[in-house]
């Protein structure tokens, strides 16, 4: 046992330091031993900087193209309880006439 962390990511043992950083051959990540604790938390903020927390309201300011459908969420549609979530598309919501979406924090501002 080398007495190294485990993988934060996939939970590998076999973890292996490689100069400062820690690396994980079984999934290629790569982590300081420093900031192994600051990579878990991550912030999501809003197009103007405002971080964004689960169940806060936010407004889109773009006009957004309904992927799949000839619909737009205009300009001003305001979404409650939003939920955060890992991706691309980092807002899990209900729009009222959509139904659940998920959008990007880069277009949306915090009411």
């Amino acid at each position: 046992m080398s007495g190294l962390p485990p993988c934060p990511q996939c939970s590998s043992e076999y973890t292996y330091e490689d100069g400062a950083m820690l690396v994980c051959p079984e999934c290629a990540h790569e982590w300081s031993r420093d900031g192994a604790a600051a990579d878990d938390a991550r912030v999501w903020k809003d197009a103007h900087g405002n971080v964004l927390q689960n169940g806060d309201a936010v407004t889109v300011i773009k006009d957004l193209k309904v992927k799949g459908s000839s619909s737009v969420v205009k300009v001003g549609t305001k979404v409650k309880n939003i939920r955060l979530v890992e991706g691309d598309h980092d807002i899990d919501c209900k729009i009222d006439g959509f139904g659940s979406m998920q959008l990007k924090s880069e277009f949306v501002k915090k009411a």
